[in-house]
């Protein structure tokens, strides 16, 4: 995850070290305190190849965040991204969720029209250190119940 996301994004976005040091603490996050009742990771496959990935973590007791979606370019145009994030969905509302939240970013087109068509609405927005000037961070949720 960490190498796609390193490089998938440093090609097409140009995000260098802050971003992939961003992602890197995210994915050891989850490796060190992952609760494989309540969280869980899917990587898609398009021909045998692997073609994106998606998490879903607990951030409390009510409330889970997906995280770290991509689809690689070639897969794109699949429907990969959005079976990604209703699988996410699933799961969360089948572990008692109520809630699901996630941060994106205004650059990520592709991935917020899959957001906001499953009913995801943005409550704040703010610039990160890890993206380019004129790119912010937005936070979106979605009640599950």
């Amino acid at each position: 995850m960490l190498e796609r996301h390193a490089h998938l994004y440093a090609d097409q976005k140009g995000w260098g070290e802050e971003f992939v040091a961003l992602i890197a603490g995210i994915i050891a996050e989850y490796l060190e305190s992952h609760d494989p009742e309540r969280e869980e990771a899917w990587i898609a496959e398009l021909d045998s190849e692997r073609a994106g990935a998606v998490y879903c973590t607990r951030k409390s007791d009510e409330v889970a965040q997906l995280r770290l979606l991509f689809v690689e370019r070639w897969a794109r145009g699949h429907g990969i991204g959005t079976r990604l994030v209703k699988r996410c969905l699933q799961f969360a509302r089948a572990k008692g969720y109520r809630r699901m939240m996630l941060w994106t970013n205004s650059s990520l087109a592709s991935a917020r029209r899959i957001y906001d068509a499953l009913g995801f609405e943005q409550t704040a927005e703010e610039k990160h250190p890890a993206f380019p000037e004129g790119t912010v961070g937005q936070e979106l949720w979605l009640d599950l119940v």
